[in-house]
């Protein structure tokens, strides 16, 4: 990471209460600390319950934090609620898993743009719908779109319209939850290549969450490893994805699915192997 990060994580921490008095909080996340650079994409990997969701919902404010802070552009957002959140909207937007859940189905598309546009905007009307007509382009999709529903959009088209609303105030950070999961690999690499489109014509920065490392090495410049709520391991993508240290990054590397079958059976067996000594 070069430059000023846009995103500062310093010893963050999630707890939540447990069921009976005299238990103690079930700790979620534990002293989680990183950074991410202007325009540039980290990925947080790591496994189901792992806590990399939770860490991406306290860096926008949707679930409380017990410890720590998060830091966007140098300005302290750890306990922003209300009317301090909503001001964060310019510079921090998400993108989440489910493109059928994420969109309201009773607006028009270009309802559902225009919200994030007219937010403490003196733009004219005729100035967001050029503005709209500008994002649909940008994401592939016709002027015309603007007029229709979400449940006349494909999986991945809706995804793309998720991707336009989340840039259409130019953030300086998205925070990207499993953003293709839901999506066919062949729609999967095209949301891919439209999110680095933007990045290098808009400038902004990724928080890149999935369970894919197949995914990250070719996306993310950096990644960090999270299990049990703890970062176990981080460095350049490539690095991490190639030659991994630890014991668990080893083993999520050997559940990659892999295209060549005897590589598959290999990577089978390493991870049994792995498994069975952990």
């Amino acid at each position: 990471m070069t430059g000023t990060p846009i995103l500062q994580v310093d010893g963050l921490a999630v707890r939540y209460p447990s069921r009976g008095l005299r238990k103690p909080p079930n700790t979620v996340i534990e002293s989680v600390s990183f950074e991410v650079g202007q325009a540039e994409t980290v990925a947080l990997v790591g496994e189901s319950g792992s806590g990399k969701t939770t860490i991406g919902k306290a860096v926008l404010g949707l679930t409380p934090v017990s410890g720590g802070r998060v830091l966007l552009d140098g300005r302290d957002i750890t306990r922003h609620t209300g009317r301090a959140r909503r001001a964060l909207s310019a510079d921090l937007q998400a993108i989440f898993q489910n493109p059928y859940g994420s969109l309201n189905p009773a607006l028009p598309i270009g309802r559902t743009l225009a919200e994030p546009l007219l937010a403490g905007s003196t733009r004219s009307r005729g100035e967001v719908r050029e503005h709209i007509a500008d994002l649909l382009r940008r994401v592939g999709l016709p002027e015309d779109a603007a007029d229709r529903y979400p449940a006349q959009f494909s999986g991945g088209q809706r995804q793309r319209i998720a991707i336009a609303r989340a840039v259409a105030r130019q953030p300086k950070l998205i925070v990207c939850d499993e953003p293709t999961s839901a999506l066919d690999v062949t729609t999967q690499a095209t949301a891919l290549d439209l999110l680095s489109e933007l990045q290098q014509s808009l400038g902004c920065a990724y928080l890149f969450i999935t369970h894919d490392l197949a995914v990250v090495k070719e996306f993310a410049a950096r990644t960090l490893v999270l299990q049990h709520g703890r970062i176990v391991e981080e460095g350049r993508s490539t690095d991490v994805c190639d030659q991994p240290q630890h014991a668990y990054t080893r083993r999520l590397v050997a559940a990659a699915p892999v295209p060549d079958p005897v590589l598959q059976r290999s990577r089978r067996h390493e991870r049994l192997e792995l498994e069975a000594t952990s």
